[in-house]
């Protein structure tokens, strides 16, 4: 195979070990191969830098193993160029199985310009990226205390929830810390109802009659504790992803402007793409390095699964959920779309299509600069007004109606 990197290097990377092997040119126009073994302790990669350096090393590879890749990564990401490559690329060659036959073979390939790297953002937007998916992880884990809660009140017999439609607001806060304190007289308890909720008192004081005793008391009151402080830590983690926002901002509200798509969705969609769209050559690649797009698997003229493949749980949720909220704005584009296509292909196939499109709007918002224009409701039906015509035509017809069309004057 011809040469295209002079002096690559690869990496074969575990919990407790990096295997690193280097090509370099040898005598009379060969190949020199060279194998060490270094710790993953700092100390350890700090020397696995300086031996790279050693040997003039332009380019490293390695495989994207769960997250041991990633301190590696550091510490070389400022002196070298890094590819990092999906291990399912690289299959290793039967029978040769080894740390060291491992770093060698993803050498040879790197060496002759064969390996396709994987998309890594740059530093700010991976710390960027961390406050997100965490503080994603902690309001999912408040939603299930929130769930506990339900289940423990209804072995109460309590059914607050029947009456007040968020048991978590400022009313039923309070009813739920003075049955915690002790107060269990219903009468007293639907007295604690504030705003429009009072004029349900009467329902109330049935609601909250029950068997609440101390053992109900101490379990409900660790559950609103955990509450309490997980709407504390989503605060914080709130607070810091608005700092590291900062040179981020602009993008933001470039995002916001697309139906469907609020503050935390937008933050999520630049934490996990990156606002740097040239790394990215057009809205389908992004769409296809997403799994926002169906795939494409054919053989001998026959056309086999379109499943999507995988891509960012993370950067899927966020979309799942701008779009489930875009199908809701009135006389938009994403509305329409989705009502055309979710009778011919139901409704999560037609989800993903708007997913798809508020992701290609993302890429092109990002690339230009330029604010969501939305094409209106009526798009489709202003796009081809003859075939709108000849379908309103066909079910009338279908329904028993001879149909004369008279042009307007």
């Amino acid at each position: 195979m011809d040469v295209i990197v002079e002096r690559p290097a690869a990496l074969d990377v575990h919990k407790e070990q990096v295997t690193a092997c280097v090509r370099v040119p040898g005598p009379d126009g060969t190949r020199a191969q060279e194998v060490a073994a270094f710790s993953t302790t700092v100390r350890g990669l700090l020397t696995l830098r300086d031996w790279l350096a050693a040997h003039g090393v332009t380019q490293v590879a390695m495989e994207a193993t769960g997250v041991y890749w990633k301190p590696v990564w550091a510490v070389l990401e400022d002196d070298f160029e890094l590819v990092l490559v999906n291990a399912r690329h690289v299959k290793q060659v039967p029978g040769r199985k080894t740390d060291v036959s491992d770093a060698a073979w993803l050498c040879q390939l790197l060496e002759a310009g064969l390996l396709r790297a994987s998309f890594v953002p740059p530093k700010p937007i991976r710390a960027l990226r961390s406050f997100t998916r965490y503080r994603k992880a902690q309001i999912a884990e408040r939603q299930r205390e929130a769930n506990r809660l339900h289940k423990a009140l209804e072995d109460t017999g309590i059914k607050l929830d029947c009456v007040a439609s968020d048991i978590l607001g400022v009313s039923g806060r309070a009813m739920l810390d003075a049955l915690v304190a002790g107060t269990t007289d219903p009468e007293l308890l639907a007295e604690l109802a504030r705003g429009r909720l009072r004029t349900k008192i009467p329902a109330l004081r049935e609601a909250l009659e029950g068997r609440f005793d101390q053992l109900h008391a101490v379990l409900i009151g660790a559950i609103l504790a955990h509450l309490d402080f997980l709407d504390e830590q989503i605060e914080r983690l709130s607070e810091a992803i608005e700092e590291q926002l900062g040179p981020f901002a602009p993008a933001v509200e470039l995002l916001r402007s697309i139906p469907g798509v609020d503050t935390r969705t937008a933050q999520t969609i630049i934490a996990e793409i990156g606002t740097d769209m040239r790394i990215f050559p057009s809205d389908r690649q992004l769409a296809s390095w997403a799994g926002q797009c169906p795939g494409n698997d054919q053989s001998a003229g026959k056309r086999r699964s379109g499943r999507t493949r995988k891509g960012s749980k993370w950067l899927d949720q966020a979309l799942k959920e701008a779009a489930t909220a875009a199908i809701r704005t009135r006389d938009s584009y994403l509305q329409a779309q989705y009502q055309r296509l979710r009778p011919r292909i139901g409704h999560g196939r037609a989800l993903g299509a708007v997913k798809h499109t508020i992701l290609c709007a993302c890429w092109h918002m990002l690339s230009t600069g330029e604010l969501y224009r939305d094409l209106g409701g009526d798009y489709f039906r202003r796009r081809d007004p003859e075939r709108q015509t000849r379908r309103l035509v066909a079910q009338l017809e279908a329904l028993g109606h001879t149909v004369s069309l008279q042009e307007a004057a």
